[in-house]
């Protein structure tokens, strides 16, 4: 039985793996980079924080009135993406997107490492 090759096929495969490759690449550099976050650092920067989210069944009435969650052990990775994605606009509370558009990467990172803590 001969086995009849498909150029075409063969190299849309191959670049197919290599952009796979290379995208797993990024991530990896991208994760690399990523600042690493102190909780003790956090706590000096939670201020914002502690005035909604550690208090039990809050509301906050803007633009309406709004449960607030308690954040205090989720993983730090989701209070990390979630503080990302509200400073992107990914999110849309608008409280939320202008305190999250303050802070920086190692904020953040900070923070998500004392919420993910607690």
């Amino acid at each position: 039985m001969t086995r009849t090759r498909h150029p075409g096929r063969t190299s849309a495969a191959v670049r197919a793996l290599s952009m796979l490759a290379a995208a797993l690449v990024a991530q990896g550099v991208a994760a690399q980079g990523a600042p690493a976050g102190n909780a003790d650092a956090g706590r000096a920067k939670a201020s914002n924080c502690i005035g909604c989210h550690e208090i039990p069944g809050y509301k906050a009435s803007f633009p309406t009135v709004y449960h607030v969650p308690k954040i205090t052990g989720q993983t730090a990775k989701y209070i990390e993406a979630s503080l990302q994605a509200y400073r992107k606009g990914d999110r849309s509370h608008p409280t939320m997107r202008a305190i999250a558009g303050a802070l920086s990467d190692q904020d953040i990172a900070d923070l998500a490492a004392l919420y993910g803590s607690k």
